[in-house]
């Protein structure tokens, strides 16, 4: 797969020559052009909530006078504050991002420190110094991707015409054939973004992660209603099994260490990773003649984080090839499979996957001390 864009430390003020054509999909997006400036929305531009794909509607969770109570104050307070910056033009969220990302890098001890183990062994060839430049750039993009996920909640239409994809033939033609659609998608700092740019072609049902405290999880999941078609608890898998054998479209994330408990130990980045096995269970739900589909998804934005006047972002989506002969016979060969495809994604730019996140925390006999 070759890369649109990759992450060059040594520029890294490099500027693109901004979003390209309002097209549906495109199969080289390393050859996007500059749009001219007729292309630019128009009052009579369909908005991207009119565009939006979705068959059913998500029941938001009722409000509970309790989320008023003392202990959730400080939540108040946070939201009063950032919620309001939404509201500005988005290169100057960008610019807010690019800010507070720099901030936390210096600031946050311990997240720094796993991103720059996570990152040494990853790209063992890369130097410090770009290893460095490489887990700063994480933190601008996590930034501006959270202000990119807040827009996607509350400011969707800010993203009209902003979006390219390619691959979604793979989608369509398995659709077709009557098979559901299991998208392995990654943590990638944009966050929700992506499903609500994934939407603008397919309906989708999203897996999610409850929160522990009630009124972020209200908060969040009310949010993200308006997004997707079904949201699927991780802790309910058996909504998730009704979708594929109901032939759905899933986006499912199986990119994060969580044990041995439920998965086995296949190289990501070369490095051993415990890594879930759900997935080639998924594989196997409904009839033999339309098993599902898993396909790789990979979202990201293409535009630099500094904005330039009178300039949109711009995402593109891809999406590979079904995954041929999976599942196997051997589930540790599966898993390897899975990651590489992952890994090929992220290597398009690897600043915008999750790399504080401690990948590599359990072993083949358990939880590592590589982040102490």
């Amino acid at each position: 797969m070759k890369a649109p864009e990759r992450f060059d430390p040594s520029k890294p003020d490099a500027q693109d020559d901004g979003p390209p054509p309002n097209i549906e999909h495109h199969d080289n997006p390393s050859k996007l052009t500059t749009p001219p400036s007729s292309l630019a929305p128009t009052k009579d531009t369909p908005t991207i909530k009119q565009t939006q794909k979705r068959d059913t509607s998500i029941d938001k969770k009722p409000f509970q006078w309790a989320f008023l109570l003392p202990k959730y104050w400080g939540i108040w307070l946070i939201m009063a504050v950032v919620l309001p910056l939404i509201y500005l033009p988005l290169r100057w969220q960008f610019w807010l991002g690019h800010k507070l990302g720099i901030t936390l890098y210096k600031m946050a001890n311990s997240r720094r420190r796993d991103t720059l183990i996570n990152l040494r062994l990853a790209f063992p060839e890369k130097s410090e110094a770009e290893r460095e430049a490489m887990a700063k750039q994480v933190f601008v993009n996590q930034s501006i991707g959270a202000f990119e996920t807040l827009c996607a909640w509350f400011r969707p239409n800010i993203f009209t015409r902003t979006v390219t994809i390619s691959g979604l033939q793979h989608v369509v033609n398995a659709q077709n054939e009557g098979r559901a659609v299991i998208l392995l998608g990654a943590h990638y700092t944009m966050l929700d973004l992506g499903g609500l740019l994934c939407s603008q072609f397919f309906t989708l049902d999203c897996m999610y992660r409850p929160q522990n405290n009630a009124f972020l999880d209200w908060f969040i999941y009310n949010a993200r209603s308006s997004m997707c078609s079904k949201l699927i608890s991780s802790r309910n898998m058996n909504s998730l099994v009704d979708s594929v054998r109901e032939g759905r479209i899933v986006w499912y994330s199986p990119d994060q260490d969580y044990g041995l408990k439920y998965g086995v130990m296949a190289p990501f980045f070369g490095v051993p990773a415990a890594t879930i096995t759900a997935t080639r269970r998924l594989a196997t739900v409904g009839s033999k003649e339309h098993m599902p589909a898993v396909m790789g998804l990979h979202t990201y934005r293409q535009s630099p984080d500094s904005l330039s006047r009178g300039k949109r972002p711009h995402y593109h989506i891809t999406i590979t090839p079904a995954l041929d002969n999976y599942p196997s016979d051997n589930e540790v060969v599966d898993a390897t499979r899975v990651n590489e495809m992952l890994e090929d994604l992220i290597r398009i730019d690897p600043t915008q996957w999750m790399w504080f996140h401690r990948r590599f925390k359990n072993g083949p006999v358990g939880r590592t001390d590589i982040y102490k």
